[in-house]
């Protein structure tokens, strides 16, 4: 009796265990991609006065790989805070760049909003 309830719940373990490994090795690493849309959201926030520190370097702090296009406009963004930024502010509810700074990144911002428009145009044909 004692060693059918040892190798059931033996059993039991190992089913357990290697439904947990089999599980684990399907799943894949989740990976953020930066895409346009997202810079676009995060600069429409930063020039409406919306958008904290703590967002602006969840999107901008880390390099984008797969775009070497967005890696440029992410770069820039990233120069324009260190020559613009403002972060103290934010917590009074000023901007997060100075007035110079917010006219930078509405160039960058128009830009890349022009190139998304291009290529969403370009993919219709």
């Amino acid at each position: 009796m004692a060693l059918g309830l040892y190798l059931v719940v033996v059993l039991i373990c190992l089913l357990v265990v290697g439904g947990t490994v089999g599980l684990l090795m399907m799943v894949r690493t989740p990976r953020y991609r930066t895409e346009p849309g997202h810079l676009l959201k995060l600069f429409d926030r930063v020039l409406a006065g919306q958008a904290t520190e703590s967002e602006w370097h969840a999107t901008v702090g880390y390099p984008i790989r797969h775009d070497t296009y967005l890696e440029g406009v992410r770069r820039k963004a990233q120069q324009i805070m260190d020559e613009h930024g403002r972060p103290w502010q934010v917590a009074q509810g000023g901007s997060l760049l100075s007035r110079s700074g917010r006219e930078e990144l509405q160039a960058i911002r128009d830009q890349l909003a022009s190139r998304v428009i291009d290529r969403e145009g370009k993919r219709e044909f």
